[in-house]
């Protein structure tokens, strides 16, 4: 049986406080409070601050003395944590791919049979964007406004994943397993189809489509183009009665 979303957000720590500790504990020049549970509290409200305010207004818009209004932090209590807002979108972004990306590849680390390797990765990428979904949309719509260094990182994060996906396919082909199709091509459509979920989710919710039915649906998409040709019907091999 598939895992549900609940059972998965019981058995992951993932918020923006963890991104908080993250940014914390691997980047300590970047903050110049050292104590850790005051850094890490008021780190906290800067990112959900941030993402708020730029899945509102957009980042390019936001400035530094909105974050210092919706923060309640002054300005120079917000120069302790960030010097920029450049800084700012950096440690976002680099902090969060670190923490979503260790989950997922810890997820995989014992699951070695492809088809289920496929279904734990759809279900964790789903899963992670569920519980993160204003950091996912940030990393995606802001991609295009960050300085070159941190855009190369961005897409270079997102192939990553279609890597991922390519990897696990290619496997499953190798075993016999999965059919003989484009892995390149497969594995960025169904990154598309999660990227639609985070993206665009409140066309789900108005058709009151949950995020497990949301990954049910991809996993069956995906498994059944993936089916080895013998158990398939492909229109170039029906006859003109079956066409009639």
């Amino acid at each position: 049986m598939s895992e549900t979303f609940k059972a998965f957000r019981c058995g992951v720590q993932l918020s923006t406080q963890e991104l908080s500790y993250s940014i914390f504990r691997q980047d300590p020049e970047a903050v110049q409070v050292k104590k850790e549970a005051v850094a890490v509290r008021n780190l906290t409200r800067i990112v959900d601050a941030t993402l708020r305010l730029a899945n509102s207004k957009g980042f390019q818009a936001m400035s530094l003395r909105d974050l210092s209004a919706q923060t309640g932090l002054s300005m120079g209590a917000l120069y302790a944590y960030i010097r920029s807002k450049e800084d700012l979108v950096s440690l976002i972004q680099q902090h969060g791919r670190l923490l979503v990306g260790g989950i997922l590849r810890d997820r995989l680390a014992q699951v070695r049979d492809p088809t289920q390797r496929l279904r734990v990765a759809i279900r964790t990428h789903l899963f992670l964007s569920e519980m993160m979904q204003p950091w996912f949309y940030f990393v995606y719509m802001e991609a295009k406004n960050l300085p070159e260094r941190e855009r190369r990182q961005a897409v270079e994060a997102e192939l990553s994943t279609e890597h991922l996906f390519h990897d696990i396919i290619t496997a499953g082909q190798r075993d016999g397993g999965f059919r003989d199709i484009d892995a390149d091509l497969l594995a960025a459509c169904l990154k598309a189809v999660l990227q639609d979920w985070y993206l665009k989710r409140a066309k789900y919710h108005r058709r009151q489509v949950s995020v497990d039915a949301y990954a049910a649906f991809a996993e069956d998409i995906v498994l059944s183009y993936l089916a080895p040709s013998a158990s398939r019907t492909r229109p170039e091999n029906r006859t003109v009665a079956d066409q009639s």
